[in-house]
């Protein structure tokens, strides 16, 4: 079942209950000291996205997409600010983080997986101790989006810019599309910003897995 929620409503759709069962389910023995290394280093030290006008441009746009999920003005504006930001700072496209937090949490900051995963991003709770930052609450929106965007970047630059590999290895399906599917699916037709050739690894997956997704331009 593939769920998408309607952005001309204010029905909540939570997509963890449609993952198809592909949870992020990482043990021990798979935790990448290079991602905790990252990790450590995302959560020691603020960043300020530079280019202001961009962001405005982008915020306005991207807030009226945003208000079929999150009916506050105040907490669309919170989380599209710091989208944009860290997204910068992990050189992300944010349409594309934006793409999974709706299929992770339909931007539920709250959502907890099957398997324990928690907030707008669905991190795994382990990374917090792996870190040494065990006070870390995942279901703030700030820290939630610094962890997973920090994860993201380091499996797109661990996956040589092979967007499919790097999505299923953010959600623990690695060798799977269905997940990848979902992700550019909202990516391409709900938060697209630039077209796809000014996307490389969107335009590099497309030719690699023909994926469905790929038909919104």
């Amino acid at each position: 079942m593939t769920c998408w929620p309607n952005l001309g409503s204010t029905v909540r759709c939570l997509v963890i209950t449609c993952w198809l069962c592909f949870a992020t389910t990482l043990s021990a023995e798979d935790i990448d000291r290079i991602l905790i290394e990252k990790l450590a280093e995302t959560m020691a030290k603020d960043y300020e996205a530079t280019d202001r006008y961009d962001t405005e441009v982008w915020l306005k746009a991207s807030d009226a997409r945003l208000k079929g999920y999150l009916d506050s003005p105040d907490e669309r504006l919170t989380l599209l600010h710091t989208v944009y930001r860290e997204a910068q700072r992990q050189n992300l496209d944010p349409d594309l983080v934006l793409a999974v937090m709706q299929v992770e949490s339909a931007f539920d900051r709250y959502a907890v997986s099957r398997v324990g995963a928690q907030g707008l991003m669905q991190v795994m709770p382990f990374w917090r101790l792996e870190i040494g930052r065990p006070q870390d609450n995942l279901t703030h929106m700030h820290t939630n989006i610094q962890y997973g965007t920090t994860i993201l970047a380091h499996y797109l630059e661990a996956s040589e810019g092979d967007l499919v590999d790097a999505l299923a290895r953010y959600n623990g399906s690695r060798g799977r599309l269905q997940y990848p599917e979902l992700v550019v699916s909202a990516w391409r037709k709900v938060w697209r910003h630039k077209p796809r050739e000014d996307l490389p690894a969107l335009q590099a997956s497309c030719e690699n897995y023909g994926l469905r997704a790929c038909r919104f331009q």
